[in-house]
């Protein structure tokens, strides 16, 4: 008798872990483009996923297998998600609407399920010509070879740039395909007149000091985004887990714009890219703006790129941008966490800087002028009123030995956030002005009687 109640037993323990099912979780990020870390890097890094994962009803007795994997662009991560080998993954809107199409072409689907940062006006991508070049302006780059990661989002923001110029993408520029690992190399030997790109890297190479921006995707006002998609057969068995993903991102998103310092750091010991590159994305004022949310010019951004791959004769899927985006699983997961979706979506500012001037102790009211000073062995970024004032505490800095990181600066016209080396200046009526073109900083010089300088004669004069 014991010894058959023994073997009931053995035989109802392995029925239950018969039905006990083990659910994959395979995402694939792209950690070296920062914009992207509140839906992977931080999310890994931080174990977030774990924490939403459901355990309850029909996922009781489920096991989870999580499976990240890291990609330089969002090509290869497409192939791995159409080939079944991952059920998420993040990009940009032009390779997330090749995602789209390509999961077509294979009789299957993906859906664009949430925005991770992105700019209305196009910030994030831009161009690059060596530190040495003369060319300060994208007009002076006609018959000049640009080269760009095909297919990219920087693809589509450099031939609405060259179009903009008036120009035939054809025949008054040469453009050319080339990898941003392989950008930086040839930016520094000057084997390449100019490079456009995507997030980080036309910040990141004039922070390393081997390039100049020269154009901002928001001068071409074309939107644009990193987002995340998912497998859509996916989606249908486990929506519980798509949510709980969004919720993962949603409470990297609360982490970092609270501590974007710390976040800076983190991603910069993940990556290699340095965190005063990243915090000019993921903090206050930033280049972007982390924002889940669907925006029409985010929806926009997308039909855009589907257009354009179409006319590149990269695809020729017609692929409908309103099945394509599913802003369900992010609404659920906005309530779940109980944010309004649709305040947030009203919302077009960027991430706020509540902060008082370091050195007179008031609160910034005003953020035309702001400036900003990470100073070495400090764990937080100091904020400055005026631009003229970051300067004074810089020279103080510098005078008594410290070393400032990094200083960031504002262009006066678009409220742009820039890295202060390689900003343009104008001393006129007391005040210091910034802006990253060096035509519209003599514009702003001549309207106000002003002396435009370079960054080393902006110290010089204070």
């Amino acid at each position: 008798m014991h010894q058959k109640l023994t073997s009931l037993l053995i035989a109802a323990l392995l029925s239950g872990a018969a039905h006990a099912e083990t659910i994959r979780v395979a995402i694939g990020t792209q950690d070296t483009t920062i914009n992207c870390a509140t839906g992977g890097l931080l999310i890994r890094e931080l174990k977030l996923l774990e924490k939403f994962l459901p355990r309850e009803g029909k996922y009781k007795d489920a096991q989870y297998d999580i499976q990240w994997k890291s990609f330089t662009s969002g090509a290869p991560l497409t192939n791995e998600m159409v080939a079944g080998k991952l059920d998420l993954g993040s990009m940009a809107d032009f390779p997330g609407s090749f995602n789209g199409a390509a999961f077509q072409k294979a009789g299957k689907q993906s859906q664009f399920i949430t925005v991770l940062s992105g700019s209305t006006q196009g910030s994030g991508n831009g161009i690059v010509v060596p530190k040495a070049s003369a060319v300060q302006s994208l007009a002076e780059l006609k018959g000049k070879t640009i080269s760009v990661p095909f297919a990219s989002t920087a693809h589509g923001m450099l031939l609405r740039a060259v179009k903009a110029q008036g120009w035939d993408p054809e025949r008054d520029v040469t453009i050319v395909t080339q990898a941003p690992e392989v950008a930086g190399s040839a930016l520094q030997a000057n084997k390449i007149e100019a490079h456009a790109d995507f997030v980080p890297f036309a910040e990141l190479f004039p922070h390393r000091g081997y390039a100049r921006k020269i154009f901002d995707g928001s001068q071409a006002g074309a939107p644009t985004l990193h987002g995340s998609l998912v497998d859509t057969d996916f989606a249908k068995k486990y929506p519980e887990i798509v949510v709980a993903y969004l919720r993962a991102a949603i409470e990297a998103e609360r982490l970092i714009a609270a501590e974007p310092e710390k976040y800076s750091e983190l991603i910069a010991k993940v990556t290699g890219i340095e965190a005063e590159v990243n915090y000019l994305f993921h903090g206050p004022l930033g280049l972007q703006t982390r924002d889940f949310t669907w925006k029409p010019e985010y929806r926009q951004a997308v039909q855009t790129s589907i257009d354009t791959l179409r006319l590149m004769k990269r695809t020729d899927a017609d692929l409908n941008v309103n099945s394509f985006i599913n802003d369900q699983y992010l609404r659920t997961a906005f309530k779940q966490a109980g944010i309004d979706y649709e305040v947030r979506l009203k919302n077009y500012a960027r991430q706020p800087l509540t902060a008082k001037d370091a050195a007179s102790g008031k609160a910034i009211t005003d953020y035309k002028r702001v400036a900003q000073l990470w100073v070495e062995g400090e764990p937080l970024v100091r904020s400055y009123a005026s631009t003229e004032a970051a300067f004074g505490e810089l020279a103080k800095l510098e005078k008594a030995g410290k070393k400032v990181r990094v200083m960031y600066a504002h262009d006066r016209n678009s409220g742009l956030k820039l890295l202060a080396e390689d900003a343009w200046y104008v001393s006129a009526r007391k005040e210091i002005s910034s802006f990253l073109l060096k035509e519209a900083a003599e514009a702003w010089a001549r309207q106000n009687g002003g002396k435009v300088l370079d960054y080393n004669a902006a110290k010089s004069a204070i």
